[in-house]
């Protein structure tokens, strides 16, 4: 297939492709029985989810939300002598276990494949320790074929999606009052994309000529354009020292087929241990957490004071007017003005005086239309006296 040229060097595709939210979700998929559900445990802290030693031990998806950690937090707590901490949290869903032939029904497959339809951004599992107690759906541990089984069933969906929307357009054309250059222009983009898919590669891969393009497909909410977060799921040993047997090959695979990916190693049964010990071992989930947060295009600004430090979520990108809005409408529908802080200058204090900050010229004070930054320190105004 012939791509179509890149027409932009600082190009941001899921930043463009992404719902306008702040609260978007993020899915454990991956083949059953991986250990997703135990990982699902683990990062929210709760005793959801069923990570039974068996497939399909997970049918219905399990609902959470992660509590982010952030060290920005704490240390403004700290600086503003808030008598409480409010954190930001992120929606998490524990989806059914794949197989083979998910896409035409085998397993849970259909029911697997809509469930991942609605969240933001993967979290995707794939084994990477060797159990012979454990079951292997595929009988033997080989992170790179699961990986391969799981993008293939995806792929076959989009597909599915493509086709359908193929066969609604192509019958557009014959109705009057269409607007048939659009029209033609989608369908073009949709046997474009087709032949992407059909070549094995993710739609993450394509090459969009336009913003219009990009808009245009929007609302397929394609599988293998959302935002993946690879976790590979090794022993205890391997965790800790950050390595793996299978880690090289998996790593040469994304390069190959989803280089905007990432892959991150996790020990599921190590992080899930420690909810209940006392051995004041350390979780590398935060870690995990901030790069899907990442992924998602996700940023936070605070509210400081003496009653409370609060962490916002908001997409990057967005004004100070929808941030205050985030808030309460109120905020936002008689705005005056943003009193900001950055965070890496007020770190630098034990404590808040403001007469000394703005003599210092720190304190910045900014219009409706000013793009809030990731861990700026914000006071809004409003004309009705709501601060």
């Amino acid at each position: 297939m012939r791509f179509l040229r890149h027409f932009s060097t600082d190009f941001n595709l899921y930043k463009i492709l992404s719902r306008n939210s702040n609260n978007l979700s993020s899915g454990v998929v991956g083949l059953a029985n991986v250990g997703k559900s135990t990982f699902f445990q683990a990062i929210t802290k709760t005793r959801l989810g069923n990570p039974a030693n068996y497939p399909f031990a997970t049918i219905e998806p399990e609902e959470s939300r992660i509590v982010v950690e952030s060290p920005k937090l704490d240390k403004l707590q700290s600086i503003y002598k808030s008598k409480k901490k409010i954190p930001t949290t992120l929606k998490i869903f524990d989806i059914a276990g794949l197989t083979r032939n998910a896409s035409n029904g085998e397993g849970l497959g259909n029911k697997f494949l809509n469930d991942i339809k609605q969240v933001d951004g993967i979290f995707q599992m794939v084994r990477g320790f060797k159990d012979d107690e454990i079951i292997h759906i595929e009988n033997n541990v080989d992170p790179v074929r699961d990986l391969v089984i799981v993008m293939d069933e995806l792929i076959l969906k989009d597909l599915e999606f493509i086709e359908n929307g193929i066969d609604r357009l192509s019958k557009n054309l014959k109705k009057p009052g269409q607007q048939k250059d659009l029209v033609e222009k989608e369908l073009k983009l949709l046997n474009e994309m087709s032949d992407l898919l059909y070549d094995g590669k993710k739609l993450t891969n394509f090459k969009f000529k336009d913003i219009e393009s990009i808009e245009m497909i929007k609302k397929y909410n394609f599988l293998t354009i959302k935002p993946t977060i690879y976790l590979l799921n090794v022993n205890e040993q391997d965790y800790l020292n950050d390595t793996n047997e299978f880690k090289a090959d998996i790593e040469q695979w994304l390069g190959e087929n989803c280089p905007n990916d990432k892959l991150m190693l996790v020990c599921a049964k190590y992080e899930n241990d420690l909810i209940d010990s006392e051995d004041g071992g350390v979780s590398k989930l935060p870690s995990i957490v901030q790069e899907m947060r990442n992924s998602l295009n996700l940023i936070s600004y605070f509210t400081c004071g003496e009653q409370e430090a609060r962490e916002w979520t908001i997409k990057k990108g967005t004004t100070a007017v929808d941030a205050a809005g985030l808030i309460h409408n109120d905020l936002k529908s008689s705005f005056i003005s943003a009193q900001v802080y950055k965070y890496q200058d007020i770190k630098k204090f034990s404590e808040i005086n403001e007469s000394e900050l703005k003599s210092k010229g720190i304190q910045h004070r900014y219009g409706k239309n000013h793009v809030v930054e990731d861990g700026d320190i914000i006071l809004f105004k409003s004309g009705k006296g709501k601060r």
